[in-house]
């Protein structure tokens, strides 16, 4: 089992088809400019020694050099063998309003990235409880069931966005009725739903779920993510803000943080309501609430013994790269007289 612990820095690999071009534009730049002292088979009498491949043999080993060094920065990790460990938590769903009033940036980057930094954040903090994921607007959907795997909550938890629901609204009744198929009948393990949101519910139906999970068990924590002053829904193509969203009359749409309702469905479902302003103290405020619930022991497998490979990449990306030094333009002697490139 194999395990990539710093993906970012695959972006890195970007310096390859830089130099590559780099390399094309220098190499089209130094012909022309020779071509005003001598025609082009003068050229072999003017230069002799000069290698035409040689300069490509650099770039060819400036670029497995650099893709050596990428790897080793992204820390290949090896696992050996798979082990039942034994850790103790709570089971934890994270439920995430991605409807379109998700888009308004009122609290910044946006209320849907503030709420997946915030997630991810939590995350980061837990110890050994359980996760799962689901995003929900019009409707809910299952993104990730109850699992130890933290890094694979994070990677779903990045890709969603506001069109992974066809249906628009804030079904948060939904939400809470996937969430309770997600905890195992035969568990011991305390539940918990944290529901990320702005507030806007149009199903109207979500205190009366949340009372019936909390009879089954399950404690809601909801978080409020937006302003009360709120913000527009900004529609962008490419990137870019080309409206904003409109209502029927074609008034600019207002969104607002409804924090009122997001307490009342914690009240019903015996949890709290945090704000989702400051992500410290929304972790601070969410491991006082999980501080006093109830940890069970269970059992998960995991791949362990995973050991760092990064020093193999470091070595021969620097050996490459070494090595390059050594490469002159001109030709070697020995390989001269071989003429093996027909130079």
């Amino acid at each position: 089992m194999y395990l990539l612990e710093e993906k970012i820095y695959f972006w890195l690999l970007c310096i390859i088809p830089v130099l590559v071009l780099l390399f094309i534009f220098l190499s089209y730049w130094r012909y022309r400019a020779q071509r005003k002292y001598a025609e082009k088979h003068m050229l072999s009498h003017l230069i002799p020694d000069r290698s035409w491949f040689k300069p490509i043999l650099k770039l060819v080993t400036v670029s497995v050099g650099i893709l050596f060094l990428v790897i080793a920065l992204v820390n290949l990790k090896a696992g050996t063998k798979i082990e039942t460990i034994k850790r103790e938590g709570v089971d934890i769903v994270f439920a995430v309003d991605i409807s379109k009033s998700m888009l308004a940036e009122d609290i910044a980057p946006s209320r849907l990235e503030k709420s997946q930094q915030l997630v991810t954040q939590i995350i980061n903090n837990l110890a050994s409880d359980r996760i799962g994921l689901i995003a929900y607007a019009g409707s809910a959907v299952p993104q990730l069931p109850i699992t130890t795997d933290y890094s694979s909550a994070k990677m779903f938890l990045q890709s969603m966005n506001t069109d992974l629901v066809s249906s628009q609204g804030t079904a948060i009744a939904e939400a809470i009725q996937l969430a309770e198929s997600y905890y195992s009948e035969d568990t011991e393990a305390s539940k918990v739903l944290v529901i990320i949101s702005d507030g806007e519910d149009h199903e109207g139906e979500a205190l009366d779920y949340a009372e019936a999970a909390a009879e089954n068990g399950i404690r809601i924590i909801t978080i409020g993510v937006g302003t009360q002053k709120g913000g527009t829904i900004p529609i962008k193509r490419n990137g870019i803000v080309r409206e904003f969203k409109k209502d029927k009359d074609g008034n600019t749409v207002i969104t607002r943080l409804n924090s009122e309702t997001l307490e009342e469905i914690a009240s019903v479902g015996n949890g709290v309501y945090i704000d989702g302003t400051i992500t410290a103290s929304v972790i601070e405020k969410l491991k006082e609430e999980l501080s006093g619930i109830d940890k069970v022991e269970f059992e998960s497998q995991q791949y362990a013994d995973f050991e760092s490979q990064f020093q193999w990449f470091l070595g021969f990306g620097l050996f490459f790269l070494f090595l390059d030094i050594f490469y002159l333009e001109k030709k070697t002697a020995w390989l001269k007289k071989l003429n093996l490139f027909n130079e």
